[in-house]
């Protein structure tokens, strides 16, 4: 089971990471906080001190067409914020 999907780059994303050394990733939505943990320590070389994860629900829609309602929805995405120990950083641009 591959945990890190990829890293979120975003506005506030970059900025949570230069402020707080804290860093986005879109993971597994089966992966648990210690998998993570292990992941980013495995892939980046670094110490982790905390992980947090956020359960993003499917976005529905429904569309009226000429041959009747289409409905819809996104897939449900699981993100983690994962704080670094003081000190250390990851290069995202390098490692992709």
């Amino acid at each position: 089971m591959n945990i890190l999907i990829k890293p979120i780059i975003t506005e506030k994303a970059t900025a949570n990471s230069e402020l707080n050394n804290c860093y986005s990733f879109f993971v597994n939505t089966k992966a648990n906080k210690v998998e993570i943990k292990k992941a980013v320590e495995a892939a980046y070389g670094v110490s982790v001190e905390k992980v947090r994860t956020i359960n993003v629900r499917p976005d529905r829609s429904t569309k009226f067409t000429k041959t009747g309602i289409q409905h819809g929805k996104t897939n449900a995405k699981k993100k983690a914020i994962v704080q670094l120990a003081e000190g250390e950083m990851i290069d995202l641009y390098t490692n992709m």
